[in-house]
């Protein structure tokens, strides 16, 4: 009786930023480093910008933030 045998192959691939035209949205969010609260993400900046700043307005000691961007990626296998 012969031993199973197995075929490996290794391809290279490639991760970059989804720029595909169907590819999900980069979205911004802001993160508050002494409450950790967090704004909506939105596609513009102007999102989390207004909410920071109200955020500050709001709790006058929280003036330390986290930015939080998301960002599609996708792989592809080298032929």
């Amino acid at each position: 009786m012969s031993a199973p045998r197995s075929l490996v192959a290794h391809r290279e691939w490639t991760l970059e930023p989804n720029s595909e035209p169907d590819a999900e949205p980069i979205t911004y969010a802001m993160q508050c480093a002494v409450c950790n609260e967090t704004s909506e993400a939105g596609v513009e900046w102007s999102v989390p910008q207004s909410w920071t700043l109200e955020h500050s307005g709001r709790n006058p000691s929280h003036h330390t933030y986290r930015e939080i961007i998301t960002r599609p990626w996708r792989t592809w296998m080298h032929s």
